[in-house]
């Protein structure tokens, strides 16, 4: 969906500098210089973009819903760490950059979902993207967000990030964390409360093509992701008038369940055993938030999650 919208968007820039408005172009080239750190330092939200109603279309579409199972007080900054990537990672962007749900279940709080900072250097598309109240998933981004000392803000961070999405096979529940542990380092020095959530039914979206972990297509994707930075599933769903083929996703329920909040002090310099600690603390949370609640979403009970 990202790279469809940045596809038109470069395609408009590039007609901007062929035909006669290429002025404009340079001038906007400025623009982008002169605004280069906005994306790192809060970003641009705008309640018009984020309220358009072909985001409620969006959200019925599947449809998308946000559930709650614990207050978060808005005087404490929040991590949240979103589970599965999937393909189109469509609860996170449902839930926190679109409508008011999020608002509403949780007052006081403004979301942050963060994204890989080479979106941000796509013409206009950046502009999009900001004022849905996205931001860079650099350090520095994170940072600012969680240095907010009256609390209030919530960094969404999709955890297994791209190399994650190749996993997305419909009935997957394998997450890449076990390796991830740079937000629970930001957690700490920053003193913000961690909140596992998991999004069923993220990888029913699409149908994937088979990629097991040592066939000839996971390994050139893998590299692929290295080398850009973006995996490239092979994936297909739905048409438009038939169900047999296509690019639009299918019509299944997502589910977002937003965890309790894991308190967090503030540790300016915490040692590798302070931050596996707590990396195994929200690995046993996530564990746990999901297994009370896969019942209710139509996973079978023998089934767990797979952590890699």
């Amino acid at each position: 969906f990202l790279s469809l919208v940045a596809e038109v968007c470069c395609g408009f820039f590039v007609i901007l500098i062929l035909g006669n408005f290429w002025f404009l172009a340079v001038l906007y080239l400025l623009w982008m210089y002169i605004d280069w750190e906005t994306p790192c330092t809060g970003g641009r939200r705008s309640q018009w973009v984020r309220s358009w109603t072909v985001w409620k279309y969006f959200r019925e579409y599947f449809p998308i819903h946000l559930i709650k199972t614990s207050d978060l007080n808005p005087n404490h900054n929040y991590l949240l760490g979103f589970h599965p990537h999937g393909v189109l990672v469509a609860g996170a962007f449902g839930n926190f950059c679109t409508g008011a749900s999020f608002k509403n279940l949780f007052p006081g709080l403004t979301p942050y979902l963060h994204i890989m900072p080479i979106w941000f250097g796509c013409p206009f598309f950046r502009e999009y993207i900001m004022s849905a109240g996205m931001v860079s998933a650099s350090k520095e981004s994170v940072s600012y967000v969680l240095s907010n000392e009256g609390g209030g803000h919530a960094s969404v961070i999709v955890i297994g990030g791209a190399e994650e999405s190749l996993n997305a096979h419909p009935g997957s529940l394998t997450l890449n964390i076990l390796k991830r542990k740079g937000f629970i380092k930001m957690a700490l020095k920053h003193g913000a409360h961690l909140v596992p959530v998991f999004s069923f039914g993220e990888n029913e979206l699409f149908k994937q093509v088979a990629n097991p972990k040592g066939s000839w297509l996971r390994n050139v994707q893998e590299k692929l992701q290295k080398i850009m930075g973006f995996a490239l599933p092979l994936f297909h769903a739905r048409g438009v008038f038939q169900y047999s083929f296509g690019l639009i996703p299918y019509r299944q329920p997502i589910h977002t369940v937003v965890g309790s909040p894991i308190p967090v002090k503030r540790n300016l310099n915490p040692t590798t055993e302070e931050i596996e600690q707590l990396h195994a603390l929200y690995l046993q949370k996530l564990r746990k938030l999901f297994e009370e609640h896969k019942r209710n979403y139509g996973i079978p009970e023998h089934k767990s999650l797979i952590f890699e």
